[in-house]
This record gives structure tokens, sequence and C-alpha cells, in this order.
């Protein structure tokens, strides 16, 4: 198994995490596809923006490929309490326990979760069940979440995403074990309140005119266009494209649900020029195989499109499908429309949109202005 270990630094006047590994043309190919992955002369090896959501970024970048990864380095103290090199050891799981976890994520299975999400549910259960062991506390109670927690989670200053992968995880562990879980006051911290980032009108042209490869330059047209997760255009078949009433059908999305967004006729024209090229079979994206294309190959489409532009936002491919739903609420579109075409539950998830958009900010008139 490969090994990367991450280090904490500083470049060019920021903070960076730094990565390093035995030289491998294939750790280096896959961190390449890494839009926010840069190599640095200076330090002599890759390094990363440190924030939250690089790190987590970075870290299931790693995971795509099972290697191992020491991030030991990366973690502060979240007190002056807290020990910098705070390392918890937990015992392997039992024979019994073993076949529980199995059971548990065939379990699982059968609800019919993603692999990602089972993977996840099962990995950060297995931690919870060792960490039982290293206790010797057979009971699921309150009190030894809240210390699993505690220990596991909070003194080595993992991120509120990951607390909450947790929770999740146990939650449904324990669904399967017959315990009540709404007994257990499991409570949730918060999440930080980011707002994503968007792209203006101008800085997508630039994007776009940067595209010399059809089949690229039709996939992130298709993102920002419809406003597609990545996921959904890679799954996206012929078929889908409905050029009589100007819909794309979007099966089995996040959440197995259906739906309909736009069909651009500036996309249809270019997706009729592909089409010809191309002559994908099943898939609208397909690969040197014939089979779907692949998130990593569409990752590296974004990082290239990126290289000769002055763009100095982070962007990624779902930062095309923040721009659109932007660029259509700046444009009037009633936000339920809008909450529809991206295929949000909630109008609260859409409404985000609001605090990014210049439409209602433009025309406050600044005090400033006033002197």
């Amino acid at each position: 198994m490969k090994s990367i270990t991450l280090l904490r630094n500083t470049h060019k006047g920021i903070n960076v995490i730094t990565i390093h590994f035995p030289f491998s043309e294939e750790v280096k190919n896959h961190l390449n596809i890494l839009p926010e992955v840069f190599w640095s002369k200076t330090l002599k090896c890759f390094y990363i923006e440190d924030s939250l959501y690089n790190r987590s970024l970075l870290y299931k970048h790693i995971r795509l490929k099972n290697w191992f990864v020491n991030y030991n380095k990366l973690k502060k103290r979240l007190t002056p309490h807290l020990e910098e090199n705070y390392k918890l050891e937990l015992p392997i799981l039992s024979n019994k326990l073993t076949i529980e976890l199995s059971e548990f994520k065939k379990w699982l299975q059968q609800k019919r979760l993603s692999a990602n999400t089972v993977n996840t549910y099962v990995e950060v259960t297995s931690f919870f069940l060792r960490y039982g062991l290293l206790k010797k506390i057979e009971n699921y109670s309150i009190k030894l979440i809240e210390q699993f927690n505690y220990d596991f989670i909070f003194r080595a200053n993992k991120s509120v995403s990951y607390q909450n992968q947790c929770i999740n995880g146990i939650k449904k562990f324990l669904l399967f074990k017959g315990v009540e879980v709404d007994l257990l006051n499991i409570e949730r911290p918060k999440k930080e309140k980011q707002l994503p980032a968007v792209l203006s009108t101008e800085e997508i042209k630039t994007i776009f005119n940067n595209l010399t490869n059809l089949k690229h330059k039709t996939l992130l047209s298709l993102l920002y266009s419809g406003g597609l997760r990545i996921g959904e255009a890679l799954n996206l078949k012929i078929n889908d494209i409905d050029s009589k009433r100007m819909l794309i059908h979007i099966r089995q999305a996040k959440g197995k649900k259906d739906r309909y967004t736009l069909l651009s006729y500036s996309f249809l024209k270019l997706v009729r020029e592909y089409y010809l090229a191309y002559k994908p079979k099943v898939f609208l994206f397909e690969g040197q195989n014939g089979k779907k294309y692949s998130n990593s190959s569409a990752q590296a489409v974004l990082k290239k499109s990126l290289k000769n532009t002055r763009i100095s936002k982070k962007v990624t491919l779902h930062t095309l499908r923040h721009t659109f739903a932007t660029h259509l609420l700046e444009n009037g579109t009633d936000i339920r429309y809008i909450q529809e075409l991206l295929g949000h539950n909630s109008p609260k998830t859409t409404m985000i949109y609001t605090h990014v958009s210049k439409t209602s900010l433009k025309n406050i008139k600044n005090p400033f202005d006033e002197l």
C-alpha cells in the first residue's frame, strides 16, 4: 500500500498542506487531477491551501485509491489543554464483532444506500466498536457515544463533517441492533456555514473559450447550462436529451429522484456536433473503453481549462452548478423553479444562492458614497 504524509507549512504567505510520498508516477498523476493541488519548486513537493474544505477534498481523493494517509502532524489543538500529538490507539475487532460488522454492511446494502455511504458508515462504526473494546464496555449507551465523541473525534480535532458522519453511522448501527435510537439524545455539532464560490459570466466565457477539445467543452457546458452534479452528467444517456421538449431527463439522482432540467438551445447545437464527432453508444460521455466517463477524468478537464486563465477563485466541477443557480436567480427566476431544477428537497438549501447573488445587493446604497 502506498503511503502519503501530509504536513503543515507556509508558502507565499499562506498556510498550506504539503504532500509527501516516495516517488510514484501513479500518485503524481492522481494528485494532478485535483485543481486545488499545485507543485512548488521552492518546497519541492505538491501542496494545497490549508482549509477544512481542502482537507476533506484531499482525504477523499487519496482514499479513492485506498492509499494510507498519515495526517497526524495536521492536527491542531482545539484548546490549550489538549495534546498536540494526541493519538488514540484502538484494539483490533474480535471475530464476533467482525462478523457483526459484516452483517451490518449487508443490512446497509439492502437499504440501497450508495456504496460510498455504506463504506463510510461501516468504517466509522468499526472505530466505535473498537473504542467499546478499549473501554471494555459492551452496552451501547449514550455515555459510551459521548466518550467516543470526545476521545476519538474532539481530542483528535477531527472535522465537524466527520463527526456528523460518525453520528450517522452509529445511529444506523444502533437501528440495526434494534436499539431505540430516538431515545438516545445524540446531538449533532453545527456545520460551518460557507457560501459557495460563484463565477461571473465573463469568467464562464473565459473557461469555455479556453477549451479546444469538443468533448471537454460539451461536458463542462452541460454542467453549467443544466446545473447538473458531475455524477448526474456522467450517468446521462443519449436518450435523456429531449430536444422536442427542450429538457434534460435526470434519472435516479441524489435521493433516488428523477427530475427535469433545462436544455439550452446553444448546448443542443454543441451536443449534436459532439455526437456526430464521437458517436457515443450508451452514455452521453464515454471513455476510451466505451464505458462511462470517469469522475477523475472530468476533474482533469476542468483543471486543464483553468490553467491559462487568470481566475483566482477556487473552482471545482460543482462550482458550475452553483453558478448556474446564481445566474438564474440574478436573471429573475423564481427560487421555487430553481429548487426544482437543482433537485433540492428543501427550499432552504436553494436559499443559499440569495446570499451570493449580486441582484439584491447592488440595489443597496452604500453610506460611504454619501460622504
